[in-house]
């Protein structure tokens, strides 16, 4: 394969909507034996970047080969050019993938708007995939990742790794164990405070790029804008609709994990969102967005109603949360599972409680271990065990929570999902969120 060729393979927007990309026959199913090193390269070393490098690389059968980021200062490639001295580096990830050869696995641990080009380049050259969440920056190219890793039998993990902790792991156990009985509703919520832009105008005008920084490679495949000190890179993105998915995007993928595993949930069929109008580039600081899901061996009925909450200081309200005494303080973050049988309260990442407590012995509340949500992954690489978010389980919740955030584009107003066509079928303005346009220049040469 040519250089131009491999940098180019990246994902393309589909017009087919629900299908697969079409991607070459060939199935690569590389698991590595128990006894091999792993080979990996991490895009994206700065921030989460750099605990997720180190998680994965505590495993002593993986060896850091290549490490990327647009930023070469010391709190980014810099620190990790350090720590793993033998490691190659580059600015360009697509140069990275050029000398694929040397790589089993990649870690992507970029913005969410990079989440998919990257991956997608990867996977198509056969390579295992560790991705933050949220998976991608749209619910068509969270299709396409779980596609990709079928296709190509690929061993993949979205670090969404409070799933993997002792509290989340433990509060799953209860309810598949029928603690709190089949589940009539749910409520999440995220009532801390971002740290980035919300509801805000961009600033006009442009500022010195930074010498240690590629603000043309760091754009990718979004749209060209002025370089602004301190609004996008390296954190602020997130607020900003052209490359995160805010409070949602950021939280809903750990928040909603628990209620996901325990419940067994697939795609919903319908949403509504509450939120203020949005401005035009960022996004709000205030939104419910109330689901519907098929209900299914743990939820009574034939529908399940999850409602979720983002506001500074928000709560469900205590009416809705039946048997949760008035005199306990709901957590900053998490959700409420009301059963036939009593309530779950699982805090973000916190202990889970059982509610009436009086009506449960310790016999009943047994504490499932944690486990590491990194070396797991390196570990099913090499056909050591499984991981447990996949991109088959990551990739429906992902769209799930992004669906949420197309919700909160058109508020007060029902979708409907088909989840098969992968078609919001009763409001063609919403249809268009649903998938998005790359810039001239960074689109991919295969479908």
């Amino acid at each position: 394969m040519s250089q131009t060729t491999t940098r180019r393979s990246f994902l393309k927007s589909a017009t087919l909507a629900g299908a697969a990309i079409g991607l070459p026959a060939a199935s690569y199913s590389k698991v590595l034996g128990a006894n091999s090193r792993l080979r990996i390269a991490s895009v994206g070393t700065g921030g989460k970047g750099w605990s997720d490098l180190r998680g994965v690389a505590s495993s002593p059968h993986v060896e850091v080969v290549a490490l990327c980021d647009i930023d070469n200062s010391k709190k980014h490639l810099g620190q990790a050019a350090e720590k793993y001295e033998s490691a190659r580096t580059f600015a360009d990830w697509r140069k990275l993938l050029d000398q694929s050869k040397a790589i089993d696995g990649v870690l992507v641990s970029t913005p969410d708007f990079m989440h998919a080009p990257i991956s997608l380049a990867a996977m198509h050259l056969g390579k295992h995939i560790f991705c933050q969440k949220p998976l991608t920056h749209t619910v068509h190219e969270a299709r396409q990742m779980r596609l990709a890793a079928e296709k190509y039998k690929l061993v993949t993990q979205m670090c969404n790794q409070i799933q993997s902790h002792t509290a989340y792991r433990t509060a799953v156990h209860w309810v598949h164990s029928g603690l709190i009985g089949k589940v009539k509703e749910v409520h999440s919520w995220q009532g801390g405070k971002p740290g980035w832009p919300r509801h805000m105008a961009r600033p006009e005008g442009s500022d010195p790029v930074p010498k240690n920084v590629r603000w043309d490679l760091w754009q990718g495949v979004a749209a060209e804008r002025p370089y602004k000190d301190g609004l996008y890179h390296p954190f602020n993105w997130r607020g900003w609709q052209a490359y995160g998915t805010g409070q949602l995007g950021d939280f809903g993928c750990h928040i909603l994990d628990p209620v996901f595993k325990s419940l067994k949930l697939t795609s919903p069929t319908k949403l509504t969102a509450e939120a203020p109008p949005l401005f035009p580039e960022t996004w709000t600081d205030r939104a419910t967005v109330r689901y519907e899901f098929p209900g299914t061996e743990y939820t009574t009925g034939p529908s399940l109603k999850v409602t979720w909450y983002d506001a500074v200081n928000v709560r469900p309200p205590r009416e809705e949360l039946t048997g949760i005494p008035s005199d306990y303080r709901l957590p900053n973050a998490g959700s409420v599972l009301v059963g036939e049988k009593g309530s779950l309260v699982i805090p973000h990442v916190a202990m889970p409680k059982a509610f009436p407590a009086e009506k449960f012995t310790a016999d009943d509340l047994p504490i499932v271990e944690g486990v590491n949500h990194y070396t797991q992954w390196a570990d099913a690489c090499r056909g050591v065990g499984e991981t447990t978010s996949h991109f088959d389980y990551a990739g429906p919740l992902t769209e799930t929570v992004l669906l949420g955030t197309i919700g909160i584009r058109f508020p007060g107003q029902e979708l409907t999902w088909d989840a098969d066509a992968m078609e919001i079928t009763n409001l063609k303005p919403a249809q268009r969120w649903v998938t998005k346009h790359y810039r001239k220049g960074w689109q991919p040469t295969w479908v």
